[in-house]
């Protein structure tokens, strides 16, 4: 092991480590500006209390991405400064733009957004939410097209050994980009959705005194549950439950019309990646794709890659083959058991979250409801009670399904970065000849420990105060107390939904 390996692992133990928090912030930041729309449109309080409690997961997650992100950075001077010397003319426009233009616009408007709590007008307070999801999602785009560009290099030459931009406006409609773009902002979205659905789930769990695994409670079920306010949270928790459905079964279909995209680019642009994902050893004719090993779909891969099944994928060693008379002697060859597998955790624990959505909706639409609260009620007997938002062993999936979203977008991830690999700029730069030549293999192990324990101590504050919030839940009205013996007025009835886009 040299200091080039070991740099590689610090870059990518960092890097899955702030990717844990990018798409959650991503997709959460529209989803609470959602919630807090709705609240402006229909002025129903349980929509603020949602904003609240969401803002609040919101701002603890986007706190930690900011403070991870800024490592990123600066391994490409300390680690990495043979590859900045060369990509820095090119890579640098997208990341400036990204910190002067997007970021400054993100937290900007979210500070605003978290200080002007009764202080700013509804419609400016809601103003600055958007700005900040807008900042999110073009700091995203500029970060992917620099991405796209190492992966697929356009706009550019080469002078004096260093890579010279020559066409910002190519740099950033790179094909490879508009379709990695949507492609990673809607998985990001499938993130916040399951991540979502967990917490809700957790939430009617617990309020229901019922743990996590079937046969535990939390607490024992008084008569008085009936009676407080607690009663009506399911009706809420069943609206953030759709609207988080709805959006990650949505997002769900744009991650795989987009995926289907990027693979017809791979074909193109990237034909060694795509043969390593399926584990193609030669150039195939109706190349089949693998379900499991030893279970192929015969010509699927093909149909996949060109919209033809009777289409050739070139194979590992034929593609190597050609690199070698290209490029000169090298093993041009990325790790194949982790790009085989990284593929089919992506593909079958995505497919799993956007199926889970859809039983919910399935599970949560409005004739099963009126069922169940018709069932609820005679349970209930004089104390009321609304209909249940999900039944008990749905909610419990959905918590334990939380790590599968996660999982899927960061499988993806290397899948994408260990797929290019020996490339850091395909047919261009190659990772040996990017790293630093002044770094020793004692320089980067002993950052690489200390990044390992401060990530490792940041993760549990993160997980303790994320878990500590979603306990804790949303800000409930002030109970009106009643004079003994008197009789309590009746509760007035909250008005009708007015459809909103929440829906």
């Amino acid at each position: 092991m040299d200091a080039l390996d070991l740099a590689r692992w610090q870059f990518g133990v960092t890097t899955v480590y702030h990717f844990l928090f990018v798409p959650l912030t991503i997709g959460l930041g529209v989803y609470v500006a959602g919630l807090q729309t709705a609240w402006l449109r229909t002025g129903r309080e349980h929509y603020l209390r949602l904003t609240k409690f969401f803002g609040k997961l919101f701002l603890i997650n986007f706190a930690m991405g900011v403070v991870t992100g800024i490592v990123q950075e600066f391994q490409f001077g300390m680690n990495w400064s043979d590859y900045s010397t060369f990509v820095g003319d090119v890579f640098g426009a997208p990341l400036a733009l990204e910190a002067l233009l997007a970021f400054f616009l993100e937290s900007t408007f979210l500070g605003l957004w978290i200080f002007g709590w009764d202080r700013l007008p509804k419609r400016v307070h809601l103003a600055c939410l958007w700005a900040a999801v807008i900042g999110s999602n073009l700091s995203a785009y500029f970060i992917l097209a620099a991405n796209a560009w190492m992966k697929h290099p356009v706009g550019y030459e080469v002078v004096d050994g260093r890579a010279r931009m020559t066409d910002l406006w190519a740099v950033l409609t790179n094909s490879t980009a508009l379709a990695q773009v949507p492609h990673v902002v809607a998985a990001s979205f499938v993130v916040a959705g399951g991540f979502v659905i967990a917490v809700i789930g957790y939430r009617v769990l617990r309020e229901r005194g019922l743990g996590v695994l079937p046969g535990r409670r939390t607490r024992t079920i008084t008569a008085e549950d009936a009676t407080t306010p607690m009663r009506r949270l399911p009706d809420m928790w069943r609206t953030a439950l759709r609207a988080a459905l709805v959006m990650t079964a949505i997002a769900g279909a744009v991650v795989a019309g987009t995926g289907d995209l990027s693979g017809q680019l791979l074909r193109e642009q990237q034909p060694m990646k795509l043969a390593a994902a399926e584990g193609l050893r030669h150039d195939t004719a109706g190349a089949p794709f693998s379900i499991a090993p030893g279970v192929e779909v015969p010509g699927l891969l093909s149909l996949l890659a060109a919209h033809d099944p009777a289409a050739t994928v070139q194979g590992v060693d034929d593609i190597q083959a050609r690199y070698e008379k290209a490029f000169g002697p090298a093993d041009y060859t990325p790790n194949l058991p982790v790009v085989f597998w990284s593929f089919r955790v992506m593909i079958n624990f995505g497919m799993a979250t956007v199926g889970l959505s859809v039983l919910g909706l399935w599970l949560t639409r409005k004739r099963r409801g009126r069922r169940a609260g018709r069932r609820a009620g005679q349970r209930a007997g004089q104390h009321g009670g609304s209909g249940e938002p999900l039944p008990a062993w749905f909610a419990r999936l959905c918590v334990l399904a939380l790590p599968l979203p996660t999982t899927a977008i960061i499988a993806g991830w290397l899948l994408s970065e260990i797929g290019r690999q020996p490339w850091t700029v395909q047919g261009e730069l190659m990772t040996a000849a990017s790293v630093s030549p002044g770094v020793s293999l004692g320089e980067v192990a002993i950052t690489l420990a200390v990044f390992t324990v401060l990530y490792g101590v940041l993760a549990l504050a993160e997980g303790a105060l994320l878990l500590r919030h979603v306990k804790a839940g949303p800000e409930l009205p002030a109970l009106a107390t009643v004079p003994p013996g008197a009789v309590p007025p009746a509760r007035a009835e909250e008005p009708r939904l007015t459809p909103t886009l929440m829906y």
